[in-house]
């Protein structure tokens, strides 16, 4: 910790990176506080005040963004801390003053196998043209997926890929593709016009850090119907309720239509959950969609319900439901039952299942 730090928050995230933390918490009202494998563990610290926060957090907001926090409540911007790492950042208003959360970035793009993602998902690296959606909770590690998925193409082949982010995370050196990275607020006004206009820059490929509201969802089918190859991050926790979800953003009257070029455009669809490691740490657990007749004809008739069989006849091609990767996981000993069947899609058939594999735990029956 001897290290010369420019501003006085770095002590923190120093000491963030040194213990293996994902994220720091800075809460008026508490003292700061790690969170570790999943769990949260406060610092040594007094509990901070609003005068203790602004004296952290102003000096590295720079006047637009704390300008915008004091205005609308919230902000966020990206934050480096030269030779350890960067750091996402959101300020918000909470019910005791002033909160902020840091989240780390790695500064080293992480490989699939680092990851432990399953074979199937470097398919998705050769596909052409199309939307390719990666969803999953807040916090689960879609951009981390995303990051390593962007590499691969970029180690291999030669596109001009073009990234839409608030903030850019993960920074991609131009390698056999050509990379431009766009942060909103930064270099464009908003997702929805960073899309619309990326159609017009030679894009191959389009990553889109976060399809939030109607309009970026609609332009990146757009982009995606035109023949680029999209990429997009949903919250959701299946490929059923992602496919849901970007239909239901629209008026009943458009649906039908939606369907039809989701149904044409879809390829691939990522769902992923972040679980306790039993001994320690994080895994991922992936459920996998990848395109086929079947599964566009479920799409275009609203039939979206029948999506997870249509992973399960799809084994052969790579695909995977969500309560089958978790499942894995427990056989590994990756996971702990409990942790298995609280993330499960469908709670019932979980639970059988494990009480049918001679698993002991809290399976409460919350049907």
């Amino acid at each position: 910790m001897s290290k010369t730090v420019k501003f006085k928050i770095d002590r923190f995230l120093m000491l963030m990176q040194d213990r293996g933390a994902s994220d720091l918490h800075m809460s008026v009202g508490r003292p700061p506080m790690f969170r570790q494998s999943g769990q949260m563990d406060p610092i040594r610290y007094r509990v901070l005040t609003n005068s203790d926060w602004v004296e952290f957090m102003k000096p590295i907001a720079g006047p637009e963004n704390w300008a915008k926090f004091k205005r609308v409540g919230d902000c966020d911007f990206a934050h480096a801390v030269p030779g350890v790492a960067r750091f996402r950042v959101n300020f918000f208003m909470q019910e005791r003053g002033y909160a902020a959360v840091f989240r780390i970035i790695p500064t080293k793009l992480m490989t699939f196998a680092q990851l432990g993602l399953p074979k199937p998902v470097e398919k998705i690296c050769h596909i052409e043209r199309g939307l390719v959606l990666v969803t999953g909770p807040t916090g689960s590690g879609k951009s981390t997926t995303l990051s390593a998925i962007i590499n691969k193409i970029n180690e291999e082949q030669s596109r001009h890929i073009i990234t839409i982010e608030d903030p850019i995370e993960f920074v991609h050196p131009n390698k056999r593709s050509v990379i431009s990275q766009r942060e909103v607020g930064e270099h464009t006004v908003s997702f929805a016009e960073a899309v619309g206009a990326a159609v017009r820059e030679d894009p191959d490929t389009i990553l889109v850090g976060e399809m939030r509201d109607l309009e970026t969802i609609r332009t990146a089918l757009n982009a995606a119907e035109a023949g680029f190859l999209v990429f997009g991050t949903l919250h959701t926790n299946n490929a059923a309720k992602a496919v849901d979800r970007i239909i239901n953003v629209f008026s009943q009257d458009e649906q039908e239509g939606v369907r039809g070029g989701l149904a044409e455009s879809l390829r691939a669809v990522l769902a992923q959950q972040l679980l306790r490691r039993e001994g320690g740490g994080r895994v991922a657990a992936l459920e996998i969609l990848f395109g086929t007749g079947a599964m566009s004809s479920m799409i275009r008739d609203g039939k979206t319900s029948q999506l997870t069989s249509a992973i399960q006849m799809g084994k052969a091609l790579g695909m995977q439901a969500m309560d089958d990767a978790l499942y894995e996981l427990l056989q590994d000993g990756l996971i702990s039952p409990e942790s298995c069947y609280e993330k499960g899609v469908d709670k019932k058939a979980m639970k059988s299942r494990l009480e049918a594999g001679g698993y002991v735990g809290d399976f409460a029956d919350d049907e």
